[in-house]
């Protein structure tokens, strides 16, 4: 089995500080990244609370319209309906068309 050479102290402790710059960037870049996940998360979560409100502002407003229409339609007053008239003039002592058995 063949060994690696080696090394001196000086190289050791290059290769060490080395590993050390590589972990504490990983380091940075996870927390980096970590940041910027939670900023997008915080940013959707704003737009969807926004959009919620807008759509609950709207089913309120469209209730609120529907009900003053409901409101405005049963106010009015019922139109008169016209007694039903037979074609032919009705003739004095006759009985009228709409009263036959």
């Amino acid at each position: 089995m063949a060994r690696s050479p080696t090394l001196s102290p000086e190289e050791a402790r290059q290769r060490a500080s080395q590993r050390n710059a590589k972990s504490k960037q990983r380091d940075e870049d996870a927390r980096t990244a970590h940041a910027e996940r939670n900023k997008i998360q915080q940013a959707e979560a704003d737009k969807t609370a926004r959009l919620r409100a807008l759509r609950l502002a709207k089913a309120a407003s469209d209730a609120a319209a529907a009900s003053a229409a409901a409101a405005a339609k049963a106010a009015e007053p019922a139109p008169k309906r016209k007694s039903p008239r037979s074609a032919a003039p009705a003739k004095p002592g006759a009985e009228p068309a709409f009263a036959k058995s």
